[in-house]
């Protein structure tokens, strides 16, 4: 099967101390680095990774870091042909804090916000070619729905990763196959309506994906009820993007016609196999590691 990504790029800026810092406070840092990140990026590159063929789509700015992200996403295995240089506007770029197996995150979108309606109307076509189209909310809004209508249209399978999380259109919850939010982007998302994570669950079986960190993932399956495939328990290094390699094994899952326990399964080692090395992209795992873990547990 074919996968598209509609999403973003960043370089992400990561700085190593010991804690987060408190609000006001300053604290010395251990160490900086600079490596390829954003939502769309990380999900599209774990997915070549574990052998998928995915489309990148996306926008970064006419400079050096824009074309260093380009390149990287191609020797990952990214199909890279239709991401769109724009000038005068920078690359996104993030400023990332690591600390006692956490992070905090600052997101400057760049070309990001130039991922425009025009832009997946001019790439339309190819889009639709997918069998799997993902999106997260580091690209505009309007763009975000304007792509799920369209594959809605057309019949599409479509994973909508929540983040950044804002309030949304519920007519868009119904277009998807599968929202997947972490415990806090949903708790933004229904605000106070929902009593807890289960009456969530219950509301939308085989839709709603609810990533919990080192507790795992839940979801609510039409046969089993709601269950919670737990994490891997492992020493944490570096939580930045555990949640992309998540979404973007959960994908690679459902393309090879996994059911949606088997893809969480794999997606959850995936994950779990991240956070182990530092970097969103350079800790993604390849296929042969993730199976050799299922094979282990």
């Amino acid at each position: 099967m074919e996968i598209a990504v509609v999403g973003s790029m960043n370089m992400d800026m990561i700085v190593h101390a010991d804690r987060i810092p408190r609000k006001g406070e300053t604290i010395a840092g251990g160490g900086i680095e600079y490596q390829p990140g954003g939502k769309g990026a990380n999900q599209a590159v774990a997915m070549a990774k574990l052998g998928a063929s995915v489309t990148m789509y996306g926008c970064t700015g006419n400079d050096a870091v824009g074309k260093e992200l380009i390149d990287h996403m191609s020797s990952c295995g990214v199909n890279t042909e239709k991401i769109q240089t724009v000038e005068g506007v920078p690359t996104g770029q993030a400023v990332i804090t690591v600390g006692e197996g956490d992070n905090t995150i600052v997101i400057i979108a760049g070309a990001n916000d130039c991922v425009s309606i025009a832009y997946a109307e001019a790439n339309r076509e190819s889009i639709l070619k997918a069998d799997i189209i993902v999106l997260q909310n580091e690209i505009p809004e309007e763009t975000v729905e304007y792509v799920i209508r369209m594959c809605h249209k057309c019949n599409k399978k479509i994973i909508w990763n929540p983040a950044p999380a804002r309030t949304l259109d519920r007519e868009l919850l119904d277009m998807i196959t599968y929202m997947t939010p972490n415990e806090h982007e949903a708790g933004v998302i229904w605000g106070e309506k929902a009593e807890s994570m289960d009456d969530l669950l219950m509301h939308y079986p085989e839709k709603l994906v609810v990533t919990r960190g080192e507790k795992g993932v839940s979801v609510n399956l039409k046969e089993e009820g709601i269950i919670t495939i737990p994490a891997m328990k492992v020493d944490v290094k570096d939580t930045t993007g555990a949640g992309d390699t998540l979404n973007g094994a959960f994908c690679v899952g459902l393309s090879k016609n996994m059911s949606e326990k088997e893809a969480l399964r794999f997606a959850n080692a995936a994950a779990g196999l991240s956070v182990q090395k530092y970097g969103a992209q350079s800790g993604m795992p390849a296929l042969a590691d993730v199976e050799r873990v299922l094979e282990e547990a």
